[in-house]
């Protein structure tokens, strides 16, 4: 309780002020010192402690490096795959070399040009000089904002954190200060979630909450977080259609404070609130919308589709590239009712967007058992995720998970059973894995089989990761669509697709075919062996990646017993991704969990060569493998209790054994 009563205090003392007067003294955007806000209630009267310098030097080395060691355990925790670490390096390791250990004042007189010797000297004298005389000469010059490193921001949406105690949100300061060394800087708005109270009330619970992370950030080192005063201008509501690229009443007016606050590598911590445009009172806000005015101004989009005579920030190039969006909900990631863990661990919302808003509505109906206010909660943060990505590359993300998750807290529940799977380590953090890997904690392609079920926090049964990781991502296609005609076994006489029809790029899905396995397709072979027995395919995006799904016969029968459905095989034929999207995107994880789910959810079975390094990726997500005998091919299949069932899996064993390979090269890799 004591941070609790800190922040209570201090937003208290700055309340006291009329609803039109400087949001700066409402929301505590100039804190009091560190110092003021951290020592201790003077018991004894007028009696004033000293610590010894020695003693404090000490102490600061100590927790020096208990935070390093923090840091370090938390980065090593994470799986993170030598391509995963590639793609990290190539884009934060440069930044960091940059800033190097200096501050950012240092960097700035690094930066000023110097062309005589005892140069650096003259630069000490001008510093100096520049230092007294800034205070006295009036008017102070225009702020440079410009940003001149490149700047990596994460957006974070901190709902409800009134409900989250002090251990739990020291994790969380600790987690954001890890994620400013990796090379992400994390703006907040605290989002307390008001329910019919009055402004002051809701003034002064935002102000106590902001002050609360702050001081959680600052309890892990310089330079720590800041309150600032609210960037955000309330305008009235253009007319016109609504959308995630106009301001829809709100922008960012003034935003010298939170520009100031990133050049400084400081957390800005901003309260749910706005000035408006006529009368500069302040006003209560959606943290939403908040959101994305700070991602249309940090994009450079701001003030899209209005004239340009009325406003000059039209011509401000972005000065910060948002990477991430983070939602910390005491509610977790976004309900599935289709997952064995009740959750989207990766949610592709080009594809499954309209899934989830479907779901999410019906569950909010007067008939619905399920909880209205989580669902709508669950809603919006899907919808926020959808548009603030709208407006941001294809290689942003979101992260919605909780704040317990953040903190690190998971370990061994009551009952002993540990919350580790296969393929990652236990007590990851979701938000450190995300951003070394771009993936989420648990892959959502594993089999049901893979998660064991833990006790949350709150004390509910939980299988599964409660962190939902959300993409852009990429359109799917799927012939036949197994929504609208399920996937079957061929009948007599009756015509099946095939690789030639107008509805397949065949060229396109050769090149792809051909980019992924590093070897030319001999086409005219490869259509000759399965024409006739092609169950279906799968394309995500612009032929990106795909799969060729067919009905195998199985060797030693005759045609009559081929006719049968139950002895033709579900046989992965191709699994292709382009070498340029390989560990990028989830791309394999969507095509695998199409094919899984929608188009033979009772199970198939694929080959691999036994040296493939894409073999342990097939180990996680089948349900079962066998190496063939004097042959270099490994089985795997995802039927569930296919070794209980003799006659289907000596089936399964005779179609990989003797499938024909079609490449042109007639190379056989001791097949």
């Amino acid at each position: 309780m004591t941070m609790r009563l800190m922040a209570w205090k201090k937003a208290i003392s700055n309340l006291n002020t009329p609803s039109t007067t400087d949001l700066s003294k409402i929301n505590g955007s100039n804190p009091s010192p560190l110092w003021s806000a951290r020592s201790p209630p003077n018991c004894g009267g007028n009696s004033i402690t000293f610590a010894s310098p020695y003693t404090s030097i000490s102490k600061s080395q100590k927790q020096k490096k208990s935070l390093d060691r923090d840091f370090f355990v938390s980065v090593l925790e994470t799986s993170v795959t030598k391509r995963d670490a590639k793609a990290y390096m190539n884009k934060f390791v440069p930044l960091l070399e940059k800033k190097g250990a200096t501050g950012f004042k240092d960097r700035a007189t690094l930066a000023r040009p110097t062309n005589k010797a005892g140069s650096a000297e003259k630069v000490a004298v001008v510093d100096s000089v520049i230092t007294e005389t800034d205070a006295a000469h009036e008017p102070k010059p225009e702020p440079d904002l410009t940003i001149q490193l490149p700047l990596y921001v994460a957006l974070v949406k901190f709902r409800a954190p009134q409900e989250v105690n002090d251990a739990t949100l020291d994790g969380v300061g600790k987690t954001l200060s890890q994620l400013r060394k990796l090379g992400l800087i994390s703006i907040v708005v605290v989002d307390c979630g008001f329910n019919g109270e009055g402004e002051a009330t809701q003034r002064q619970t935002a102000t106590i909450q902001a002050n609360r992370i702050a001081m959680a950030v600052d309890n892990y080192g310089a330079p720590g977080a800041r309150v600032i005063d609210s960037p955000i201008t309330i305008e009235s509501p253009t007319e016109g259609s609504i959308s995630p690229f106009t301001s829809r009443g709100l922008f960012v007016g003034n935003p010298t404070d939170l520009m100031a606050a990133l050049q400084e590598e400081v957390i800005p911590i901003i309260s749910s609130f706005g000035y408006t445009a006529d009368a500069c009172a302040v006003k209560p806000i959606n943290p939403n919308e908040a959101i994305l005015a700070l991602t249309r101004q940090l994009s450079g989009l701001q003030f899209i589709g209005q004239p340009v005579e009325e406003s000059k920030a039209i011509h401000t190039s972005r000065s910060a590239e948002v990477y991430r969006l983070i939602v910390l909900d005491p509610l977790g990631g976004i309900p599935a009712k289709n997952r064995a863990t009740g959750r989207y661990l990766f949610l592709n919302l080009e594809q499954e967007f309209q899934e989830v808003q479907k779901d999410l509505a019906a569950s909010t109906l007067p008939h619905s058992n399920s909880s209205n206010s989580s669902n709508l909660q669950h809603l919006e943060n899907a919808e926020l995720a959808k548009n603030i990505l709208s407006l941001l590359p294809p290689t942003s993300s979101a992260v919605i998970t909780t704040p317990q998750e953040v903190a690190n807290e998971r370990g061994l529940d009551d009952t002993g059973i540990d919350w580790a799977l296969v393929g990652t380590r236990r007590g990851q953090n979701p938000l450190i894995h995300s951003l070394l890997t771009d993936k989420p904690v648990q892959s959502s392609s594993l089999p049901s089989e893979r998660f064991r079920p833990f006790t949350s926090p709150t004390g509910m049964a939980q299988i599964g990761s409660l962190t939902t990781l959300a993409k852009r991502g990429i359109p799917l296609t799927i012939f036949p669509d197994p929504r609208v005609t399920p996937w079957k076994p061929p009948q007599p006489g009756q015509r099946g697709l095939n690789l030639t029809d107008p509805c397949i790029d065949l060229p396109r899905l050769v090149n792809l075919i051909e980019d992924s396995f590093g070897r030319k397709l001999d086409v005219d072979h490869y259509l000759k062996r399965i024409h006739g027995n092609l169950a279906g395919i799968i394309i995500a995006g612009e032929y990106e990646g795909g799969a060729i799904l067919t009905w195998e016969k199985p060797l030693g029968i005759d045609g009559s017993e081929a006719d049968m459905s139950n002895r033709l095989v579900p046989y992965l034929d191709k699994f292709a991704v382009l070498r340029k999207s390989q560990g990028a995107g989830g791309v394999a994880d969507i095509i695998f969990n199409a094919m899984v789910r929608d188009c033979f959810p009772y199970g198939l079975c694929w080959r691999s060569r036994k040296d493939n390094p894409v073999n342990k990726w097939y180990f996680e997500r089948s349900r079962g493998s066998l190496k063939l005998n004097d042959m270099n091919w490994t089985m795997f299949w995802t039927t569930p209790d296919l070794a209980l069932n003799g006659q289907r899996f000596q089936d399964y064993k005779s179609v990989c054994q003797g499938i024909e390979p079609s490449w042109a090269d007639k190379k056989q890799v001791v097949d």
